[in-house]
């Protein structure tokens, strides 16, 4: 790691710029005038400012997103892909600069970034060819009728998205509410705006005034957006406390809400005996995020689940390659792992590090301070815990950072005791080379996503979700572009086709 930093990205893309809401097509301030300051995670800093929006500020949001809809339903799926592409085009030709604002912002490492700014692509093209094929049925409940359904969108929705991957979430999550019609109110991760403030510039290019609308804050305006009348469907990327939240609030708001949830996980990896060592440990490197996000996802398997043939051999490799990790300056090209995205994350995460050597896990490496770090920003290397039991803090709570914890297992029914006894249930992955024993051990896990000898990919049209405190809802899939709809019955009475015609003809 080099002790000096270069201010080029910073100046190049946050010096100087105003970043503001986009509201009915509009860039605008805070009604009010306030701001909070945006920290560059890497040193610490405050670099820019973004708009503290009240409720006020969603009020204008959710009633230019109202007027713009039924336009923009009328345009068709044509018509609407035709902004799809449009999107497309220009998000990739800015992808330098959005790949930067989120280093700067969230602390991702840039390269990671880019592959962000790439994965956007598919579902951009995606979601348009999926709601052409989107169709309702003919039922035949009774002879003599026609009865039919069809799926109308619910008309303004609300998007909440995450930190951890802050353009990727705020680009891709509103497309399958988009394309079926409805128009969107999007408020971005209050630690990270700075890139979805810069892609509303873009949404504001490609698609109608008031389709699209973001609009950035805290708790007040997470709040007036979830409970709003006018908003009858809500997508929530986050916490399991803000998710059970904003269950809460919809409920007590007096209007009737359709709200999906994607959140937290505590995800457990099972390595059998027959599976590939090297391969395994790639795997579950790989699977932890840790050069992406630091960690801080809601899929990493943090739990790893070793069968005792392995362990020691597993534990040694994997702190062997963490220890190579160059954790940097986000915005730097050789940095693998960046800092965590703020000061108040980076001692939440350290406590669980203290927890963990307090309960008696072996911490075999990291969760220390970089050599060279810039003193400022919110830096830990990546760390592994072997000797875990599965009642300790690091086995059961989501820490959302890069803390890997390895468990020993000897017994097959505890083992899938142990990785089912956490109350979240996003992910799951098994790694053996025993196809049977694969399949009957994902059927087994309590997960909502299962992977067999891979980790955290995701593949556009597969459903992607969780059971127990992971959230309700799939996103990704046809199950997603049908979520953002309601379905409509159709009955005609058809008369006796002899009696119409004499009608005619008499």
């Amino acid at each position: 790691m080099t002790d000096t930093i270069t201010a080029d990205p910073v100046s190049r893309y946050v010096g100087g710029r105003e970043f503001r809401n986009l509201v009915g097509g509009e860039f605008v301030a805070a009604g009010n005038g306030a701001t909070s300051e945006v920290v560059d995670p890497s040193t610490g800093s405050a670099v820019s400012e973004v708009p503290e929006s009240s409720g006020a500020d969603v009020e204008s949001a959710v009633e230019a997103a109202r007027k713009a809809q039924p336009a923009w339903e009328a345009m068709g799926v044509d018509g609407r892909s035709a902004c799809f592409a449009r999107f497309g085009e220009l998000l990739q030709g800015r992808r330098e600069e959005m790949a930067m604002l989120d280093a700067i912002d969230s602390g991702n490492p840039v390269k990671a970034m880019r592959v962000d700014i790439d994965i956007c692509m598919p579902y951009i093209e995606g979601w348009p060819a999926m709601a052409r094929n989107l169709r309702g049925e003919v039922i035949p409940a009774s002879p003599g009728n026609l009865h039919y359904t069809s799926h109308r969108p619910y008309g303004v929705v609300g998007r909440i998205t995450a930190f951890n991957h802050p353009v990727m979430f705020a680009a891709t999550r509103p497309l399958p509410a988009l394309i079926a019609g409805n128009s969107i109110v999007i408020k971005p991760a209050p630690q990270t705006s700075l890139s979805t403030l810069g892609l509303a510039e873009i949404f504001a290019e490609a698609f109608p005034p008031g389709v699209v609308n973001v609009v950035t804050g805290g708790a007040e305006a997470g709040a007036a957006l979830v409970t709003h009348p006018t908003v009858k469907r809500i997508a929530f990327t986050g916490s399991v406390p803000t998710g059970l939240a904003i269950q809460k609030s919809a409920a007590e708001s007096g209007h009737v809400k359709n709200i999906s949830l994607e959140l937290g996980g505590k995800n457990a990896m099972v390595v059998f005996p027959d599976a590939d060592l090297e391969e395994s440990v790639e795997g579950a490197i790989f699977g932890m995020n840790f050069n992406v996000c630091q960690g801080q996802s809601c899929g990493s398997n943090s739990r790893v689940l070793v069968h005792r043939k392995l362990y020691d051999e597993f534990v040694q490799r994997s702190a062997e390659k963490l220890r190579e990790y160059q954790v940097g300056i986000a915005y730097a090209d050789e940095t693998d792992m960046g800092p965590l995205v703020s000061a108040q994350h980076h001692e939440r995460v350290s406590g669980y590090l203290e927890a963990g050597v307090g309960e008696g896990a072996k911490l075999v490496t990291g969760g220390d301070r970089p050599e060279g770090a810039p003193s400022g920003g919110y830096f830990m290397t990546p760390a592994v815990f072997a000797d875990v039991a599965p009642g300790m803090r690091i086995a059961r709570e989501e820490i959302f950072g890069p803390v890997m914890s390895v468990l020993p297992w000897d017994d097959y029914d505890q083992m899938i005791d142990t990785a089912n006894s956490v109350d979240l249930g996003l992910t799951a992955a098994v790694w053996t080379n025993d196809v049977h024993l694969a399949h009957k051990t994902a059927e087994r896990l309590d997960a909502g996503y299962v992977w067999v000898n891979d980790s955290t990919r995701h593949y556009f049209g597969t459903p992607f979700g969780g059971t127990k405190n992971s959230g309700t809802g799939r996103e990704e899939s046809t199950g997603e572009l049908i979520s953002y709809t309601e379905e409509k019955v159709v009955h005609t009475r058809l008369k006796d086709p002899a009696a119409a015609f004499a009608r005619y003809t008499n």
